[in-house]
């Protein structure tokens, strides 16, 4: 369908998403989610291309994924997946969609269903016994392997990613000339972005505190973002309690600030203040919720998240800054710990 961010599409019904799926309730190795179902026969906007992503697994960079797209404000809920409270967005196969106005003419419904379903039916492979709803709740869970203590082991589309995507080179030209025509970026936030990365490994080169000084200077003059440097200097970092709720509404600190909270590796106990975080510093947002348990992408295993976590609305990585995923649609809600936010009154 080659569909663009913007695009209105609505997504098929459950019996015509299923003839798609192979016995493990899978197209092309990515999983449709049960978690996925409540969406069946709603319209929709498409807010970016998928057609990359980043690894979060094996953290080797950005891979490429054909016929996807992610959808406005559609995100997992957890429900199917052990209450994970990660919030991932979902990715979505051209092949469980149909462009929106083609339900104004059933002539070209039924065309359009006919070829996609025979494309994804011939992709999925053998559809001898069809999917169920039972087999995709089957799925979410490794029922034959188990942790040395006997906890079970989820599968979803995160921890599935390396099997349904392929490496992608940061300087493969191609993603970027997408990145552009599918309205996922503009020609100015493309220079934008590459202008950093150049600017970035000069840093390898002699001047590095000199060049800083000056890229901040000039980005204080123009309203812009700081350098995003996030290391610090502490072996023992801080705690601080805010007891913070949804809906509150709160300011994060200052680069600086919260710099002075963090180690060497720029974590707080263990959660990164990320490079992708800084262009949020000193903004005010609402407090989405309180994070306790994410799903482990690596081993599918369900982890406790010490302390607090913290996810605020909008506020999302846009892999500005980092090298080798630049300009994953993918749209991940960092954590927060308490210490780096002020509760605004």
């Amino acid at each position: 369908m080659n569909l663009r961010a913007g695009d209105m599409v609505e997504v098929r019904s459950r019996e015509e998403i299923l003839t798609t799926l192979d016995k493990e309730g899978k197209l092309d190795a990515l999983p449709f989610m049960p978690e996925m179902l409540k969406y069946c026969g709603q319209q929709l906007k498409v807010i970016k291309r998928a057609h990359k992503t980043c690894d979060t697994i094996s953290k080797t960079g950005g891979r490429s994924m054909k016929n996807a797209v992610h959808l406005e404000g559609v995100r997992c809920d957890g429900e199917a997946h052990g209450g994970c409270q990660a919030e991932c967005l979902i990715f979505w196969k051209e092949a469980w969609l149909r462009p929106a106005q083609s339900t104004s003419s059933g002539k070209s419904a039924v065309n359009a269903d006919g070829m996609v379903r025979s494309q994804a039916i011939e992709t999925a492979g053998d559809q001898g016994s069809h999917c169920s709803e039972e087999t995709l709740r089957r799925a979410s869970r490794r029922h034959s392997e188990s942790t040395a203590s006997g906890q079970e082991r989820f599968v979803c589309q995160a921890t599935e990613l390396l099997n349904a995507t392929r490496p992608l080179a940061w300087w493969d030209i191609r993603q970027y000339i997408t990145d552009v025509s599918s309205g996922n970026a503009s020609i100015g936030e493309l220079i934008r972005v590459f202008l950093f990365s150049m600017f970035s490994k000069t840093l390898k080169l002699r001047g590095y505190r000199a060049k800083v000084w000056l890229f901040n200077r000039i980005q204080r003059f123009r309203g812009g973002t700081p350098f995003p440097a996030t290391d610090g200097t502490l072996t023992k970092t801080p705690v601080a309690t805010l007891n913070l709720r949804a809906g509150e509404l709160v300011e994060i600190k200052t680069q600086d600030e919260i710099r002075s909270t963090v180690n060497r590796d720029a974590k707080t106990r263990g959660l990164s203040f990320d490079r992708e975080m800084v262009r949020y510093c000193g903004g005010r947002y609402k407090v989405r919720s309180r994070v306790e348990k994410i799903i482990n992408e690596r081993t599918g295993e369900m982890m406790s998240l010490p302390g607090d976590c913290i996810i605020l609305d909008g506020v999302v990585c846009t892999s500005r800054y980092s090298p080798r995923r630049l300009l994953c649609p993918r749209s991940i809600y960092p954590f927060w710990r308490e210490i780096w936010l002020k509760r605004v009154q």
